[in-house]
């Protein structure tokens, strides 16, 4: 009995510590995609009520404009995740979309870049509200 108990720990102990090996590579090969010093944008739209799928459609065009802008390292959106409701998480927002560059020099030109500023001024018509949190990696 006690050899069997054993043989069970010792798998187990195995399949574990492959199971934490494989997550802390995942965790390791995201951790070298983000640098210190980088910048994390993300932006927060609200939809204006009433707006046709067309139009959501249309709105995300706005996205794919911004990609072409040179200095964005990385461009990701997406709806609010289907996580349980809490006091502290925000499903209110129609969109989130984060991007990353280099610097705070690469954000601040990015902020009146011709492609940014003319994209923002066709697509306003959509939101009805936007939020931008900044963070510099540490």
């Amino acid at each position: 009995m006690k050899r069997k108990h054993f043989i069970g720990s010792a798998a187990l102990a195995l399949v574990s510590g492959t199971a934490l090996a494989q997550q802390k590579t995942t965790v390791k090969e995201t951790s070298n995609q983000l640098k210190k010093g980088q910048i994390i944008h993300s932006v927060y739209f609200w939809l204006k009520d009433g707006i046709s799928k067309e139009e959501e459609k249309d709105f995300l065009r706005y996205f794919d404009v911004l990609k072409k802008i040179p200095l964005v390292q990385t461009l990701n959106y997406g709806k609010p995740a289907p996580t349980p409701d809490r006091d502290v998480v925000d499903h209110s927002y129609s969109y989130n979309l984060i991007i990353t560059f280099k610097s705070v020099e690469d954000i601040t030109a990015y902020g009146t870049h011709p492609t940014h500023t003319a994209g923002a001024e066709q697509f306003k018509k959509y939101w009805k509200r936007v939020e931008v949190k900044d963070t510099l990696l540490m």
